[in-house]
């Protein structure tokens, strides 16, 4: 219990001369954010993720097999949509200089442009969100996630990808004390699926309650956030920019 107390304090307040100086806290938030886009898109766009592509697979298997209530178009649509987001991050990682600060504002900067523009049109268009206002919000959104999650994967923290929780699971059951490990990550782990799980919790929320495109703005401000925290550390050096 101490340990994870001290890993979970460790993510919290990181020591800015540390292996990942400040990046843990942000790619906290940023697992908030992909709960709260994750809910709007499964809730609001009907069965789809916009962040979670093992889902949209899956979705995409029942949906040609005639399950109702799945669509081939909106799960492909994602698909796309993320690998091309995906494939901006890979150019931003290996054309930037290698400071990791710097990558992740550039994206988070991207990022903040597509959640806006995805908040602006659900907040003009009327409910239920259908036809090419579906198609023209899980675009904006999987490409913004997509291009976090490439980003994410080239900063390399262990343990805080922000969108994949499967291994993260894993790891707590299979290197704990019962599954015969040291129990070592396990507060980071724990974090990590905790932010997640806030984040998709007060998306479904605000949902529920009508408010269907606060999730979006919130989103929004909480990236915005984290590129507004990146812009002093450009300059920054140390062992944690590349």
């Amino acid at each position: 219990m101490r340990r994870t107390s001290r890993e979970i304090r460790e993510v919290l307040v990181p020591d800015l001369a540390g292996r990942h100086g400040p990046l843990p806290p942000l790619l906290l938030v940023l697992t908030v954010v992909t709960g709260l886009v994750d809910a709007f898109s499964y809730l609001a766009l009907g069965r789809v993720f916009v962040a979670n592509m093992t889902g949209n697979i899956v979705f995409l298997a029942f949906a040609l097999a005639g399950a109702s209530g799945f669509s081939v178009v909106a799960s492909v649509l994602a698909l796309a949509a993320f690998g091309a987001g995906a494939v901006v991050g890979g150019r931003l990682a290996h054309r930037r200089p290698r400071h990791r600060g710097r990558l992740l504002l550039s994206v988070t900067v991207l990022q903040t442009v597509l959640l806006l523009a995805a908040w602006v049109i659900s907040r003009v268009a009327d409910s239920p969100l259908t036809g090419g206002v579906r198609w023209a919000l899980i675009v904006l959104l999987a490409v913004a996630m997509g291009a976090q999650n490439a980003v994410v994967r080239a900063l390399a923290v262990p343990d805080l990808t922000t969108t994949v929780l499967t291994m993260t699971v894993t790891g707590i059951a299979a290197d704990g004390r019962l599954g015969g490990g040291s129990g070592a990550r396990a507060g980071v782990r724990v974090l990590t699926a905790v932010a997640m799980f806030l984040g998709a919790l007060a998306g479904a929320v605000l949902i529920v309650h009508g408010n269907t495109d606060v999730p979006l703005l919130c989103a929004a401000c909480a990236v915005a956030a984290v590129a507004i925290t990146l812009v002093p550390l450009r300059q920054a050096r140390g062992s944690w920019i590349g």
